[in-house]
């Protein structure tokens, strides 16, 4: 019967792509308790809980927002940057020096963006991940993928269950019930449905960049911030900024300033 060849076609779809997602879930258990294991006891510099929170171009952000409350750099409300210092005091800061250029003054955007690439965050990145801390590639978008192939192989299981249930009847009435057909095919549909609502609750919630040992020590950071430093803890100030962005400048002309940063 052409159902059960299509009832075939829909478990192999199902259990291939549920099976790949749960060997990557499973892969990303055992890299998260490494990862557990090896971040234990660090403590976040801003610059790393920058690059947790926001990737690259957040710890440029800091840098700069830094380097501007220190009288170093100067963020017009226009969008651009001078560098007034021109000493970089670490080698974010001399990142950010040399994507501004010799003629010490950019537009903040083309900066931002240069000083997000060069080596200094690409090292902090690789000691990150080294530690336990940052997502590696591929082991958040292995998950993802496999999210997104049981998502397919359930939209499949729909439309060849269709198929089979539309396909007329044997005239002699020897075929088999469409109720009973409909029911053949809901189990793998269910297989798929199940392992998806499994992942979501099972599998750790990546963020963009932090691990979940990163996300923990993220936590416990913006914590200690909130608890220790009032507005006027340049540190607690800086930690709001690397954890939560720009938004957390509370300065109108530094707000202006980075306004432009995405034009």
């Amino acid at each position: 019967m052409f159902w059960v060849l299509l009832l075939l076609l829909a478990w192999a779809v199902a259990g291939a792509a549920c099976t790949r997602l749960c060997l990557a879930a499973v892969r990303a258990a055992a890299v998260d308790t490494e990862d557990a294991i090896a971040g234990r006891g660090h403590d976040l510099t801003l610059y790393e809980a920058a690059f947790l929170s926001g990737g690259p171009g957040r710890v440029a952000d800091l840098t700069m927002v830094s380097m501007a409350r220190q009288r170093r750099l100067l963020l017009a409300h226009t969008g651009w940057a001078t560098v007034v210092d021109p000493r970089g005091r670490d080698e974010m800061e001399r990142s950010v020096i040399g994507a501004i250029g010799p003629e010490g003054q950019s537009r903040i955007a083309p900066a931002r963006a240069g000083a997000a690439s060069a080596d200094a965050v690409r090292g902090l990145a690789e000691r990150l991940v080294s530690a336990g801390l940052a997502v590696p590639d591929g082991a958040r978008t292995t998950v993802e993928a496999g999210v997104r192939q049981v998502r397919l192989a359930a939209g499949f299981v729909l439309a060849v269950g269709a198929v089979a249930l539309l396909t007329p009847a044997p005239s002699d009435g020897s075929g088999m019930p469409r109720g009973l057909v409909a029911l053949w095919f809901a189990l793998p549909l269910a297989l798929t449905l199940s392992c998806l609502a499994i992942a979501r609750v099972e599998v750790h919630p990546y963020s963009r960049w932090a691990s979940p040992a990163g996300q923990r020590l993220l936590g416990t950071l913006a914590r200690r911030a909130g608890g220790t430093g009032g507005t006027g803890d340049d540190r607690s100030y800086l930690t709001s900024v690397a954890v939560l962005g720009i938004r957390a400048v509370d300065e109108p002309d530094l707000r202006a300033a980075f306004a432009h940063r995405e034009q």
